[in-house]
């Protein structure tokens, strides 16, 4: 993903946030799609570790499909793979700038982590990532779920899923929230999206709170 200079995101807090409140990734690989495109899975992604200076790269992140998904079986250990999370994105409309001539655009924040990843198929494997997952989804929840009488139940179907280790060796990410407009366009290009019901996720709360950085 090319990083528009203009469009960084503001801190290594707000990728991180994003990654963890918006965790349903891309899983993205080389080759066996039609005439060799990348083959790509959706799939909760979740962060297992994060480096010692508190970014991704050198961290660890841990995800599963389906057994009968045949991607796994293009995979082989230490094979790069990227991980794309889309935060909150929207429409823009001229209606917001007040002047024309003018054009719509897009806004939108991203990441996208590359990993060398790891096939887990051994014993206890899917059952460690699969309770990960749980434990990490469960705490964005407003009453987290107790899933200790439903372990048997996992254990019952676990052998359907195979797991991964990712291991991060790159992150990019664009935050861009109309930082290049003035505050008050800002404020009507938010509270635009707003009326509209933010349908893509909270973008009119980041373009207040991040796109006033630059």
């Amino acid at each position: 993903m090319y990083e528009f200079e203009k469009y960084l995101a503001p801190s290594q807090h707000e990728v991180t946030e994003l990654v963890r409140l918006h965790p349903f990734a891309l899983v993205v690989t080389n080759g066996g799609g039609a005439g060799g495109a990348p083959t790509v899975t959706h799939t909760p992604v979740i962060i297992e570790r994060m480096a010692s200076d508190g970014g991704f790269v050198g961290g660890v992140m841990l995800g599963h499909i389906a057994r009968k998904n045949p991607q796994w079986r293009q995979l082989t250990d230490g094979d790069p793979v990227l991980l794309v999370f889309s935060g909150p994105h929207g429409y823009v409309s001229p209606t917001t700038y007040a002047d024309d001539p003018n054009v719509p655009t897009w806004d939108y924040a991203a990441v996208h982590l590359t990993a060398r990843v790891t096939v887990l198929d051994g014993p206890g494997d899917g059952m460690y990532v699969v309770t990960r997952t749980v434990e990490e989804l469960e705490r964005l929840e407003p009453t987290e779920w107790d899933m200790e009488s439903s372990l048997p139940t996992f254990e019952r179907i676990v052998g359907g899923i195979v797991s991964f280790r990712f291991e991060l060796i790159e992150q990019r990410a664009v935050f861009k929230l109309s930082q290049d407009k003035p505050r008050e366009v800002r404020e009507r290009v938010a509270a635009a999206s707003r009326a509209r019901g933010c349908p893509y996720g909270d973008v009119a709360e980041l373009v207040e709170r991040v796109g006033g950085h630059r």
